[in-house]
């Protein structure tokens, strides 16, 4: 299988004051196209600035990542904005939807940014497919913490993107709308054949994956693949 994302020898530091903080020290991994992969750790093991530096939002020092074919050190600003823009789906803890647009607005209008075609049908149908079909001209405000996280699912395969990121997708959930999303999830990612890169506190979110990274202090302790029932 081909590697949608290769990291290797990947450095990361931060000035704080006179002294250099290091986040992420030595990381390599691989993930193959279709591959479902979390990365777990605690608080401050450099989990979600890994997942930023992968995606593209943020620059390395030092090492290489190859996103999608594309060494991202290679590219400035613009060009990884238009890989993203190309192959990256996103889902975040606080779900980042625009309080001014509809459900259905918040999902079509990145589509026809992109120049989309069909963005209110497709919208639609992801909306009905994350059972939000009599929810779509409410705004966030009026949606409760699940149904918003379900809005942010169905914009976030609305590109049909090569790999998405979830960084911590249940963190602002309680337990069951959690399973509820997180179940939506990985019936959209297998349904599309996503790579799907979760970053989670969540052992039990983890191990639904077919691999899974551990980080502390910023460096990898573990890097298994689990037999996935």
């Amino acid at each position: 299988m081909a590697k949608i994302l290769n990291v290797r020898n990947l450095r990361k530091t931060y000035k704080s004051g006179a002294k250099e903080l290091t986040v992420l020290d030595d990381i390599s991994f691989a993930i193959e196209a279709g591959d479902t992969f979390a990365i777990v750790g605690p608080s401050g093991s450099g989990k979600t600035t890994l997942l930023g530096l992968c995606a593209g939002l943020d620059q390395l020092d030092s090492g290489n990542i190859e996103l999608c074919g594309s060494e991202l050190g290679k590219l400035n600003e613009d060009e990884r904005a238009l890989l993203r823009n190309e192959n990256v789906g996103f889902i975040f803890q606080d779900f980042q939807l625009l309080p001014t647009l509809t459900a259905l607005e918040n999902v079509s209008v990145p589509l026809e940014l992109q120049g989309g075609k069909n963005a209110i049908t497709k919208a639609k149908e992801l909306l009905g497919k994350v059972g939000l079909a009599d929810r779509m001209l409410h705004y966030p405000s009026q949606l409760s913490g699940g149904e918003q996280q379900r809005v942010a699912l169905a914009r976030a395969f609305s590109n049909t993107p090569s790999i998405l990121f979830a960084d911590e997708p249940t963190g602002n959930l309680d337990e069951e709308t959690g399973e509820k999303v997180v179940d939506l999830l990985f019936e959209l990612n297998k349904e599309a054949g996503t790579t799907l890169v979760i970053v989670t506190h969540d052992l039990d979110l983890a191990k639904k994956n077919q691999h899974i990274l551990r980080l502390k202090g910023g460096r990898i302790v573990e890097n298994k693949n689990i037999a996935v029932s």
